[in-house]
């Protein structure tokens, strides 16, 4: 059992910058690949990022490319995301996952827990 825990939404203008953290409790955060996803009103849960279990690949959302960075401190049971030049179209409540597979994998299904998400604003 993996209990997550986003901080780090909140509002910010466009072509700013957030950093969200997601703590993770329990002692086998290590052996999960760790994910990134977002929902806007209306619209179904899209994928952000993902992580492998060491850090050491990542895999991006193809309109996050070059503006977000996924990272984790397995030491601290943590998972990153940084944003960078924001948009209006990145206003949503984004969400950390775990998932026990053993390949990246886009899909909500394929996560096994889920943070409860935190909101980001971004304004024109």
């Amino acid at each position: 059992q993996v209990q997550l825990v986003e901080s780090g939404g909140g509002l910010v203008q466009a072509g700013g910058s957030l950093r969200f953290s997601c703590a993770a409790s329990g002692r086998t955060f290590s052996t999960y690949i760790m994910g990134w996803f977002r929902q806007a009103p209306g619209k179904e849960r899209e994928f952000v990022a993902a992580i492998s279990r060491t850090g050491q690949i990542t895999y991006y959302g193809g309109s996050m490319r070059g503006r977000f960075t996924i990272s984790r401190d397995n030491a601290k049971n943590a998972v990153y995301l940084q944003m960078n030049s924001l948009k209006p179209e990145d206003t949503a409540v984004y969400y950390c996952a775990a998932s026990s597979l053993s390949v990246f994998a886009t899909t909500p299904s394929s996560y096994d827990y889920w943070g409860q998400g935190t909101q980001v604003t971004v304004s024109s």
